[in-house]
């Protein structure tokens, strides 16, 4: 039987609430007295390795990492957009932690844009101090997984 996978050794990904990583190896276990395919991806976060379904990857949000041109997107997004400062922390800690879930980098960076603007202004509380560095650890491990970033353009989202 012939199976089309998402991913091949050797590619980039992200891992919504995990950050990026790199597709090892595919194997086939049996949990539970149930054979599966896995993904066997080695975290740059944590230096940890998951195995994840692969009949579980769409629904895990599991997704390529960006390019160059995606990048620009982002770039813009991080330096020009606009920060919703209205909103009380509470609520805010669940808009960010809800945008970070999506594993969209354009939703990461902009928690990212808003809570380093936010921190110019006024001290974090200890909950958004450790969820900008979480976003941000999030977004350095993408950016560096792209072909042909410079370091230059990795520091401009600190």
């Amino acid at each position: 039987m012939e199976v089309d996978y998402m991913f091949q050794i050797g590619d980039n990904i992200v891992y919504p609430m995990h950050g990026a990583g790199i597709v090892k190896a595919m194997e086939e276990k049996e949990i539970l007295g149930r054979k599966q395919q896995y993904y066997v991806i080695k975290m740059l976060i944590g230096n940890m390795q998951v195995m994840i379904p692969t009949g579980k990857i769409l629904s895990l949000r599991v997704r390529p990492v960006i390019d160059l041109i995606a990048l620009k997107q982002i770039t813009h997004i991080f330096e020009h957009g606009e920060s919703d400062r209205l909103l009380p922390w509470k609520q805010r800690y669940k808009v960010n932690t809800d945008k970070i879930k999506t594993g969209k980098i354009q939703e990461c960076a902009e928690v990212v844009r808003d809570l380093i603007r936010m921190k110019k202004e006024k001290a974090l509380n200890t909950s958004e101090k450790e969820m900008l560095d979480n976003a941000h650890e999030f977004l350095i491990s993408e950016l560096g997984l792209i072909k042909g970033i410079t370091e230059t353009q990795i520091r401009s989202f600190g």
